[in-house]
């Protein structure tokens, strides 16, 4: 049966994550642990240097273990009670999920999944117990292992999906993005006319005058959203 429930599409970026203590290569100066981001994050970077990727990726998820949902997360899985919330997200991370947060497209990969490089669509879950990969790590039947992220360079796979779900929006949120990278920077473009469109971000990009601005971080942003959208829900 169909849902009766409006539904509610955010696009989450590194801002959604920061209060968890994930920090992002733009918070560095462009710089992840002083190696340039095109080293360490690019096709031609994990080209010319494997080795040095895998570890960046491995100290990424170390700190990952480290981190959990703030505020925010948790307020977008209670919105689940009034909304279908589908989440677009361009953090790597896993808090999304772990707040427990029901429908999540990654449209830059997953930090806690590798996949191989002979056969891109075979992913693998890593744990606790198992995080640390190399250029020699390969699967069960002998296939390399890569980070299950979307380099600079690469496609991002998921694209195609994230802009169904923002034309199907009923109400669009944009949560801590500069609104500078693309493509999920023009999912706005897909939304309905018509349709709520709502950013939540203590520095806001610029952006047209029919999008209502909370100048807030996530956790609070997030609970000024939730009593905006539920009033609203009330007076319908």
């Amino acid at each position: 049966m169909q849902s009766t429930k409006p539904k509610l599409v955010i696009s989450t970026g590194a801002g959604m994550s920061a209060e968890s203590g994930i920090s992002t290569f733009r918070d560095a100066g462009g710089l992840w642990e002083n190696h340039n981001v095109m080293e360490v994050a690019s096709a031609d970077g994990f080209a010319r240097n494997p080795a040095l990727v895998h570890e960046f990726y491995n100290a990424r998820r170390r700190d990952l273990l480290k981190a959990n949902p703030n505020p925010g997360h948790i307020g977008l899985r209670e919105l689940e009670k009034y909304f279908d919330v589908y989440i677009i997200t361009q953090n790597v991370d896993d808090l999304h999920e772990r707040a427990g947060s029901s429908r999540v497209l990654h449209l830059h990969g997953e930090l806690m999944k590798v996949r191989t490089i002979e056969e891109p669509t075979r992913i693998y879950t890593l744990d606790e117990e198992h995080l640390e990969t190399t250029p020699e790590s390969t699967d069960a039947q002998g296939r390399h292992l890569r980070p299950h992220i979307v380099f600079f360079q690469e496609a991002v796979p998921n694209i195609e999906r994230a802009v169904d779900w923002a034309q199907q929006a009923d109400i669009f949120v944009v949560i801590g993005t500069s609104m500078a990278v693309y493509p999920a920077a023009s999912l706005l473009h897909y939304v309905r006319p018509g349709v709520p469109v709502y950013y939540i971000d203590p520095n806001p990009a610029p952006v047209a005058s029919n999008v209502t601005v909370i100048r807030k971080g996530a956790s609070e942003g997030v609970a000024e959203l939730t009593h905006i959208l539920c009033k609203n829900l009330q007076s319908e």
